[in-house]
C-alpha cells in the first residue's frame, strides 16, 4: 500500500485526519526541521492527541497534591503506588473507556477492564480487585438498555475470565448520558514495597521486546478517536477487541518475568499501542529506542509501519530486558504460548527510530513526541449557575420516598453485580453493596478498602463545590467501613474543552477536588482525563469520578454497614450537622425534571473532624454499623439499613426543619451509625471530644419505617413495600425489552 508523501500530507492537509491542527503540524515541521512523512505525522498526531498528551488539562492537573510520606509512586507512571506497611504496597489506577463503549459496548467495556488490568501488573503488582463507575441515560430508552446490558456483560466477561473479583462500583442514570455513556474502570493490586517496576527504557544496548498477542489492525486511531468531537459517530474499527484468556496468560507470564529480576522496564501497549509505549519509556529514561518493525509479530498480511505503530490490539506489552538475559523472556513467554520477539534496542541519542525492510521509515526526537507536546491554556469562561426554581414539597412523603427508592440511581444493583464474580480468590471481606469494599491482604491482618464515587449533578450546579464533594464522599466511604484513607485516583469526564464554559467547569472542579485532597489527606497518585464527551454538540454534565484507597490494620476493626445482631435496644444516630436544604438533591431533580439549586452543603473542616472521629470509633469498637448519607438523603440511608437488618424505625424530625428537606437533603458530612446501649456513653463522649454534632434518631424495632414531626405521622411504610420497589426497579426496566419484542 502506497502511503502519501510528505508533500501530499502538507498540501492536501491530510494531517487533519491524523488529529493534528494547522498550528500543530507547523510545530511538528519545526521540531523535525523538515516535513514529516506519513508514519511520523501519524505518530505525532496520536501522541499529541488529547487522550495521550492531556494538552487541555495538564496545566490544571498540576494543582493536585500528589505527595505524602506513604506515596511511593505518583502520577506519570502506569499506576500510582502507596505503602500500606509490613513491607507491602498497593498499586491502583482508574481509566475511562467511554467512547469505545458508546460504539461497541461489550468490547469497549471489556477492553477497558483489560487495559486497566495491564497497568497494574506492569507495576509488578498482583491484581486483587476490579471496581467500576458507570453512567447511562434513562432506562425507558431501548438503546440505553442495550448499552447498559452489554457494558455490564463486557465488564463481567473480562473480569470473570481473568479470575479477579469485581468488588465495588456505582451505576447512575441521567438524561445527560443518553448519547454518551461513561465507563470508568479501576484496578487494585498488591506488591512488595521494594519491588516496584517502572516503564522506563534505560541501559544503552538493552534489548526491546514485544510480548503477548500478535499485532492486528483493530484499534487503529483509538486515541485520536477518543479525542474527537462526537467520536461515537466514527467508524467501529477504532474499537479494540479483547481476549481475556490471553490476558490472564499475559499477566502470569509478565509477573513471572518481573520476578526473575531481568526486566529493566515494562509498559502496557494501551492507547496508541507501540507508539506510546516506546516513546514514553524512552522519555522517562531520557534516551531513545530503535525498532525493527519487520520483527513485530503481526496477524494480518501486508501491515504497514503506520498500522503497526498505531494499532491498539490488546494483550500486548513492551519490555526492556537486561542485555545477556534475553533467553529468560523467550523461555517464559513460549511456555505460556505467547508471542515474544526481540524488536530493537535502547539507544542514547534521544530518538525514536523505526526501521522497516532495511530503511528508516521514521526518525523523531523523543522529547518532541512526549515532553514537548503542546499544552494549551484554553479560555475558561465565567461560571454561571443554572437558572433556579423553587423545589416543591407538596408530594406526600411516602410517595416521594418510594419514588426515590425506585429510581435506578438508588435502586438495588444486584442486576449488575450478580453478573460479576465478586469473591474469587476468597479474599473479599466486603463486596458490592457496601460503602466501600474490603479485600484481605494475604498473610497479614490487614485489608485494603476501596471505593468509587462521583455525582455530576453537584458539579453541574456548582463545579468547585461539586469537586470537593466528589473527593469527600469517596474518602468518607472509606472511613465509614473503618479504614484509614491513603490516596485517590480519578477519572475526569467532561465535555468539549474548546468551549470556555466547559473549561471553567474543569478548572473549578479540579480546584475543589484539590482543596478536598489537601484537607482530607488524600493525595492524587494516578488518574485519567476524558474530554469531548458530547453528542451532537451537547456536552454531558461534568462528571469527575474518584477512586479512593485505604487500609485497615486489623480486620476486626472493620465496621459493618448494618448491625449483625439486632435487638430492640440498638439505636441509630446521626453523626454530623443535620440539614433540610434540597439543593442538588435527587428529590429536586425528580420533582423538577432537572438538577436544581446549588450543590449540597459541604464544609471540609467539618468533614475532616467526622473522618477523624470515625477512626477513633472504629479503633475503639464503639459502633455496630455505619452507613453514609448520600444520594437520596437520610431517607434512603435509613431504608437501606433497615431493609438489610429486617428491622424498622420510628424517626421524629426536629420541629423547626422542613420535613421533605430533612428526609431527602444530600448535605455532606453525615453518617448514620448503629450503637449498642452499653457503648452509648463512650460513643457520645468521643463525638463531643471531636466536635461532631450527634442526635439519636430512634431504635431498630418492628417492621415499618415511620416518620413523624410535631406529633403527626407523615409516613408509615412497611419494609416489604420499600424492598419491593428497591429490588424490582432495574429488573422491571430491563424486562421492557422482552415485552416490547412480544
Amino acid at each position: 500500500m502506497l502511503e502519501p508523501t510528505a508533500e501530499q500530507i502538507r498540501d492536501e492537509r491530510l494531517y487533519r485526519d491524523l488529529g493534528l491542527t494547522e498550528t500543530e503540524y507547523a510545530l511538528v515541521t519545526e521540531k523535525l526541521g523538515r516535513l514529516p512523512n506519513y508514519v511520523e505525522a501519524g505518530i505525532f498526531g496520536v501522541l499529541w492527541s488529547e487522550h495521550c498528551s492531556y494538552k487541555s488539562s495538564k496545566a490544571h492537573l498540576r494543582r493536585f497534591p500528589t505527595s505524602a510520606p506513604h506515596v511511593l509512586q505518583g502520577p506519570g507512571e502506569n499506576a500510582g503506588v502507596v505503602d500500606i506497611g509490613d513491607g507491602l504496597a498497593v498499586a491502583f489506577k482508574m481509566e475511562s473507556h467511554n467512547h469505545p463503549s458508546a460504539v461497541e459496548p461489550y468490547q469497549g467495556a471489556a477492553t477497558g477492564v483489560g487495559g486497566i488490568l495491564r497497568d497494574i501488573f506492569t507495576m509488578g503488582a498482583r491484581p486483587i480487585a476490579f471496581l467500576d463507575s458507570l453512567r447511562f441515560g434513562p432506562l425507558d430508552d431501548a438503546h440505553t438498555r442495550y448499552l447498559f446490558e452489554q457494558v455490564v456483560a463486557g465488564i463481567g466477561g473480562y473480569g470473570n475470565c481473568v479470575g479477579i473479583p469485581t468488588v465495588a462500583g456505582e451505576v447512575q442514570f441521567s438524561p445527560t448520558y443518553k448519547g454518551n455513556p461513561l465507563v470508568n474502570a479501576m484496578c487494585v493490586g498488591l506488591l512488595p514495597a521494594d519491588k516496584m517496576m517502572r516503564g522506563t527504557a534505560s541501559g544503552v544496548g538493552n534489548p526491546v521486546f514485544v510480548v503477548g498477542a500478535r499485532t492486528g489492525r483493530d484499534g487503529i486511531h483509538g486515541a485520536t478517536f477518543a479525542s474527537a468531537e462526537d467520536p461515537h459517530e466514527k467508524e467501529r474499527s477504532a474499537v479494540q477487541v479483547g481476549d481475556p484468556f490471553l490476558g490472564k496468560l499475559l499477566m502470569e507470564a509478565c509477573l513471572e518475568l518481573i520476578a526473575s529480576g531481568a526486566v529493566v522496564g515494562i509498559q502496557d501497549m494501551g492507547a496508541a499501542g507501540l507508539t506510546s509505549s516506546s516513546a514514553e519509556m524512552a522519555s522517562r529514561a531520557g534516551g531513545g529506542i530503535e525498532m525493527h518493525l519487520d520483527d513485530v509479530p503481526v496477524r494480518e498480511t501486508e501491515m504497514t509501519p503506520y498500522e503497526m505503530m498505531l494499532s491498539e490490539s490488546q494483550e500486548r506489552m513492551l519490555v526492556v530486558m537486561e542485555r545477556g538475559r534475553e533467553e529468560i523472556a523467550f523461555e517464559i513467554f513460549r511456555r505460556y504460548g505467547l508471542e515474544v520477539a526481540d524488536v530493537g534496542k535502547v539507544t542514547d541519542d534521544g530518538r525514536l527510530r523505526l526501521i522497516w525492510h532495511g530503511e528508516v521509515v521514521a526518525d523523531m526526537p523523543v522529547a518532541a513526541l512526549v515532553d514537548e507536546a503542546p499544552v494549551y491554556e484554553r479560555e475558561a469562561g465565567v461560571w454561571e449557575a443554572p437558572s433556579q426554581q423553587a423545589i416543591p414539597t407538596d408530594t406526600p412523603v411516602a410517595t416521594a420516598w418510594l419514588d426515590l427508592m425506585a429510581h435506578p440511581s438508588v435502586a438495588d444493583k444486584a442486576f449488575v453485580h450478580r453478573q460479576y464474580d465478586t469473591s474469587v480468590r476468597t479474599s473479599t471481606v466486603l463486596g458490592p453493596g457496601y460503602d466501600a469494599a474490603l479485600v484481605k491482604v494475604p498473610d497479614v491482618d490487614k485489608a485494603v478498602a476501596m471505593t468509587t464515587d462521583g455525582n455530576s449533578r453537584y458539579v453541574y450546579l456548582n463545579p468547585r463545590k461539586g469537586g470537593e464533594i466528589a473527593v469527600a464522599e469517596a474518602v468518607r466511604n472509606l472511613v465509614t467501613v473503618g479504614a484509614r484513607p491513603l490516596a485517590i485516583t480519578n477519572c475526569l469526564n467532561f465535555g468539549n474543552p474548546e468551549k470556555p464554559e466547559i473549561m471553567r467547569q474543569l478548572s473549578d472542579a479540579i480546584d475543589g477536588m484539590a482543596a478536598a485532597c489537601e484537607v482530607l489527606g488524600a493525595p492524587v497518585v494516578s488518574g485519567n482525563v476524558s474530554l469531548y464527551n458530547e453528542t451532537r454538540g451537547v456536552d454531558i454534565q461534568p462528571t469527575p469520578v474518584v477512586g479512593a484507597i485505604g487500609v485497615i490494620d486489623g480486620i476486626g476493626r472493620r465496621i459493618a454497614s448494618v448491625p449483625v445482631e439486632v435487638d430492640d435496644q440498638v439505636s441509630l444516630w446521626m453523626l454530623g450537622r443535620e440539614d433540610d436544604a434540597l439543593d442538588g438533591s435527587l428529590y429536586g431533580e425528580v420533582v423538577c425534571g432537572r438538577p436544581v439549586g446549588d450543590a449540597p452543603y459541604i464544609n471540609l473542616a467539618e468533614e475532616a473532624k467526622l473522618h477523624q472521629l470515625m477512626q477513633v470509633l472504629a479503633s475503639d469498637g464503639l459502633l455496630l454499623a455505619a452507613h453514609d448519607v448520600s444520594e437520596g438523603g437520610a431517607a434512603v440511608t435509613l431504608a437501606e439499613i433497615c431493609m438489610q437488618c429486617a428491622r424498622g424505625i420510628a424517626v421524629e424530625v426536629p420541629g423547626g426543619m422542613n420535613l421533605h428537606g430533612w428526609l431527602f437533603s444530600e448535605a455532606q458530612g453525615r453518617i448514620i451509625v448503629a450503637v449498642a446501649p452499653e457503648q452509648a456513653q463512650a460513643f457520645l463522649f468521643a463525638a463531643r471530644e471531636a466536635g461532631v454534632p450527634t442526635r439519636q434518631l430512634g431504635r431498630l424495632a418492628g417492621s415499618n419505617m415511620m416518620v413523624a414531626q410535631n406529633g403527626t405521622t407523615h409516613a408509615n411504610l412497611s419494609l416489604q413495600e420499600l424492598r419491593e420497589v428497591f429490588e424490582q426497579a432495574i429488573p422491571n426496566a430491563m424486562m421492557a425489552k422482552y415485552t416490547e419484542k412480544a
